[in-house]
Protein backbone atom coordinates (compact mmCIF):
# COMPACT_ATOMS: atom_id res chain seq x y z
CA UNK A 1 0.00 0.00 0.00
CA UNK A 2 2.69 3.09 1.25
CA UNK A 3 5.53 3.68 3.43
CA UNK A 4 5.21 6.61 5.55
CA UNK A 5 8.49 8.07 7.04
CA UNK A 6 8.69 9.44 10.65
CA UNK A 7 11.55 11.33 12.61
CA UNK A 8 13.16 7.98 14.18
CA UNK A 9 14.25 10.35 17.25
CA UNK A 10 11.18 12.13 17.89
CA UNK A 11 7.60 10.46 19.98
CA UNK A 12 6.75 8.42 22.68
CA UNK A 13 9.20 6.06 24.61
CA UNK A 14 8.54 2.32 24.63
CA UNK A 15 11.17 0.56 26.92
CA UNK A 16 12.60 -2.16 24.71
CA UNK A 17 10.29 -1.79 21.51
CA UNK A 18 12.85 -1.75 19.16
CA UNK A 19 15.16 -4.56 20.72
CA UNK A 20 16.37 -7.23 18.20
CA UNK A 21 14.48 -10.21 19.02
CA UNK A 22 11.97 -8.75 21.01
CA UNK A 23 9.08 -11.46 20.64
CA UNK A 24 6.85 -8.87 22.32
CA UNK A 25 7.15 -6.14 20.20
CA UNK A 26 3.86 -6.59 18.26
CA UNK A 27 1.80 -7.00 21.49
CA UNK A 28 3.40 -3.97 23.07
CA UNK A 29 2.45 -1.86 20.13
CA UNK A 30 -1.18 -3.22 20.34
CA UNK A 31 -0.83 -2.09 24.25
CA UNK A 32 0.47 1.71 22.71
CA UNK A 33 -3.00 2.32 20.06
CA UNK A 34 -4.95 1.40 22.86
CA UNK A 35 -3.16 3.28 25.51
CA UNK A 36 -3.73 6.61 23.35
CA UNK A 37 -7.00 5.90 23.18
CA UNK A 38 -7.67 4.10 19.56
CA UNK A 39 -9.20 1.14 21.20
CA UNK A 40 -8.60 -2.10 20.00
CA UNK A 41 -8.61 -2.42 16.08
CA UNK A 42 -8.09 -5.42 14.42
CA UNK A 43 -4.65 -4.97 13.46
CA UNK A 44 -1.28 -7.02 13.73
CA UNK A 45 2.17 -5.49 13.76
CA UNK A 46 5.39 -6.51 12.91
CA UNK A 47 8.87 -4.64 13.85
CA UNK A 48 12.20 -5.07 11.42
CA UNK A 49 14.55 -2.83 12.88
CA UNK A 50 13.57 0.55 12.92
CA UNK A 51 10.68 -0.58 10.58
CA UNK A 52 7.16 -1.23 11.86
CA UNK A 53 4.58 -2.97 9.26
CA UNK A 54 1.40 -3.52 10.03
CA UNK A 55 -1.89 -5.39 8.29
CA UNK A 56 -5.70 -5.50 9.05
CA UNK A 57 -8.79 -4.09 8.72
CA UNK A 58 -10.25 -0.99 9.99
CA UNK A 59 -13.89 0.95 9.87
CA UNK A 60 -12.17 4.06 8.10
CA UNK A 61 -9.49 5.83 6.62
CA UNK A 62 -9.24 8.27 10.01
CA UNK A 63 -8.85 5.10 11.28
CA UNK A 64 -6.20 4.33 9.60
CA UNK A 65 -4.44 7.59 9.76
CA UNK A 66 -4.20 7.87 13.58
CA UNK A 67 -3.24 4.25 13.85
CA UNK A 68 0.09 5.00 11.28
CA UNK A 69 0.38 8.04 13.32
CA UNK A 70 0.30 6.19 17.11
CA UNK A 71 3.04 3.61 15.66
CA UNK A 72 5.22 6.35 13.84
CA UNK A 73 5.20 8.84 16.47
CA UNK A 74 7.53 6.13 19.22
CA UNK A 75 11.40 7.07 19.17
CA UNK A 76 13.41 4.59 17.41
CA UNK A 77 11.06 4.02 14.27
CA UNK A 78 11.70 5.22 11.49
CA UNK A 79 9.31 4.11 8.84
CA UNK A 80 5.69 2.62 9.09
CA UNK A 81 4.27 0.06 5.96
CA UNK A 82 0.80 0.43 5.96
CA UNK A 83 -0.79 -2.71 5.00
CA UNK A 84 -4.28 -1.88 6.33
CA UNK A 85 -7.78 -2.23 4.43
CA UNK A 86 -10.54 0.26 5.12
CA UNK A 87 -13.63 -1.38 5.14
CA UNK A 88 -15.57 1.47 4.65
CA UNK A 89 -16.14 3.94 2.14
CA UNK A 90 -13.47 5.83 0.82
CA UNK A 91 -12.41 9.15 1.42
CA UNK A 92 -9.48 11.19 0.54
CA UNK A 93 -6.62 10.78 2.95
CA UNK A 94 -5.48 13.35 4.90
CA UNK A 95 -2.24 15.38 4.70
CA UNK A 96 0.50 14.86 7.50
CA UNK A 97 2.37 17.31 8.90
CA UNK A 98 6.01 17.24 10.82
CA UNK A 99 5.91 19.78 13.92
CA UNK A 100 8.76 22.25 13.52
CA UNK A 101 10.64 24.13 16.70
CA UNK A 102 8.77 26.50 17.71
CA UNK A 103 5.30 25.45 15.86
CA UNK A 104 1.93 25.65 17.61
CA UNK A 105 -1.60 24.12 16.12
CA UNK A 106 -2.51 27.90 15.66
CA UNK A 107 1.00 28.63 13.39
CA UNK A 108 0.36 25.41 11.59
CA UNK A 109 -3.49 26.29 10.49
CA UNK A 110 -2.49 29.84 9.51
CA UNK A 111 0.12 27.82 6.94
CA UNK A 112 -2.49 25.15 6.18
CA UNK A 113 -5.71 26.91 6.03
CA UNK A 114 -4.65 30.42 5.88
CA UNK A 115 -6.39 31.11 9.21
CA UNK A 116 -4.90 30.53 12.33
CA UNK A 117 -8.25 30.17 13.89
CA UNK A 118 -8.51 26.97 12.17
CA UNK A 119 -5.90 25.40 14.99
CA UNK A 120 -9.19 23.54 16.77
CA UNK A 121 -9.61 21.33 13.46
CA UNK A 122 -6.27 20.28 13.25
CA UNK A 123 -6.56 19.62 17.21
CA UNK A 124 -9.81 17.30 16.80
CA UNK A 125 -8.36 15.43 13.68
CA UNK A 126 -5.35 13.91 16.04
CA UNK A 127 -7.39 12.88 18.87
CA UNK A 128 -7.23 11.19 20.89
CA UNK A 129 -3.23 11.16 20.41
CA UNK A 130 -3.17 15.01 21.67
CA UNK A 131 -4.66 15.66 25.04
CA UNK A 132 -4.28 19.01 24.29
CA UNK A 133 -3.53 22.00 21.73
CA UNK A 134 -0.84 23.12 23.64
CA UNK A 135 1.27 19.36 23.93
CA UNK A 136 2.57 18.90 20.64
CA UNK A 137 6.70 18.32 19.99
CA UNK A 138 9.07 18.88 17.42
CA UNK A 139 9.15 16.05 14.82
CA UNK A 140 5.80 14.59 15.72
CA UNK A 141 3.62 13.85 12.52
CA UNK A 142 0.25 15.29 12.78
CA UNK A 143 -2.79 15.06 10.40
CA UNK A 144 -4.14 17.50 8.47
CA UNK A 145 -7.87 17.16 7.60
CA UNK A 146 -9.40 18.75 3.73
Amino acid sequence: MSLFSFIKEAGEKIIDLLTPGNANASEQLKEHVAKVGLGNPNIQTTVEGDKVTVTGEVASQEEKEKILLALGNIVGVATVDDQITVTGPVVAAARFVVVKKGDTLSAISLAVYGSANQYNKIFEANKPMLSHPDKIYPGQTLRIPE
